[in-house]
């Protein structure tokens, strides 16, 4: 596993917004987080990339002291997590999966109140209103109230919402989760405008390999607990080498292929077989000569997709239900 440092091309520096160590969640028997490592840099956008019920939301509950560790600790902004809660939480905001403005409210009236609660006051707060709402563009919905705002204006408004107190570090968790593709595309650009021009640093957690490759300067791969990879995308990418070769066939000899040390990995289903290649250009024709009558051949670049298969050998598991589907789940049992 490459070393956990940042990417000097991208940031800015080297001082550690987030220290990570040992971090550890348990239900029960069941570990939502196991003994987690991490450090994330000021200025950075790190992903955290995971299926459902990895340990992703878990780790940024207890990170934004909304979630007490079985073991292990954390700091934030240099606060511990365990002995300074009310330092961490004045100099972080959180964005939820599940919708928390207040839908009886505008949009304005929202911002309002978190201002309030914020101890923000007079015109600085209305200052400060003015400007998260033109960076989401929201300027001309404010008076509206929240209930008749769109999927993708509610995250907006709620990513403004987290802005306006100025935290140093930005908590998104699934920030585009259910949204359609176009209105995800326009979260990104926010976000992307969040780091360039507040220079905050932004932890997001996602199943989306497209948002984590677009938006993050490095990703960790979670899967259930664990930290099984930790890069900038390219290097997860270019640490598996080559392309992906499908090929269809009536017949496929698999130990006719197993001779090219420039096959990285086979895998081979009924009349299909899918190889990582390295130097495909090069080297396709040689495979090509060892299978008869082929029917079809795919070949394409290495994807994040491919990159989370190597690591955990199967698919996004959308169908396990979120990791707060869990929690409410193992509260439901606790206390009956």
């Amino acid at each position: 596993m490459a070393k956990n440092k940042p990417t000097k091309r991208r940031l800015g520096g080297t001082t550690r917004s987030i220290e990570i160590r040992d971090l550890t969640k348990k239900y029960g028997k069941l570990s939502a987080v196991d003994h987690i490592n991490l450090d994330v840099y000021k200025g950075e956008i790190f992903g955290v990339l995971g299926p459902n019920g990895a340990g992703k939301t878990t780790t940024l509950l207890m990170l934004a002291t909304l979630l007490k560790p079985t073991s292990g600790t954390a700091k934030v902004n240099g606060f511990n997590i365990l002995e300074d809660p009310t330092e961490v939480r004045e100099s972080i905001s959180m964005v939820f999966q599940d919708p928390s403005s207040d839908e009886l409210l505008t949009g304005y009236e929202n911002l309002k109140l978190h201002g309030l609660l914020y101890n923000l006051a007079g015109e600085g707060i209305e200052r400060r209103i003015e400007k998260v709402l033109t960076l989401v563009d929201l300027t001309d919905r404010k008076n509206d109230l929240a209930k008749k705002y769109s999927g993708g204006m509610r995250r907006r408004l709620e990513i403004a919402r987290g802005l306006l107190h100025d935290p140093q570090v930005l908590f998104l968790d699934e920030p585009t989760l259910g949204l359609d593709p176009q209105t995800r595309e326009h979260i990104w650009s926010y976000i992307e405008t969040l780091s360039k021009e507040m220079k905050i640093t932004i932890l997001i957690t996602t199943h989306y390999m497209e948002e984590a490759e677009r938006l993050c300067n490095r990703i960790a791969i979670i899967d259930h607990g664990k930290v099984i990879a930790l890069d900038t995308p390219k290097n997860l990418i270019a640490r598996l080498g080559g392309d992906i070769v499908k090929l269809r066939a009536k017949k496929i000899n698999v130990s006719k292929l197993k001779k090219f040390k420039f096959i990285k990995k086979i895998e081979k289903s009924n009349n299909t077989v899918k190889l990582t290649v390295e130097n495909t250009s090069k080297n396709l024709q040689k495979i090509l000569k060892e299978i008869e009558n082929v029917d079809s051949v795919e070949v394409r670049p290495l994807t994040l997709n491919d990159v989370f298969l190597h690591y955990t050998g199967r698919e996004i598991r959308e169908e396990e239900g979120t990791e707060l589907d869990q929690m409410r789940a193992f509260t439901r049992v606790s206390s009956s």
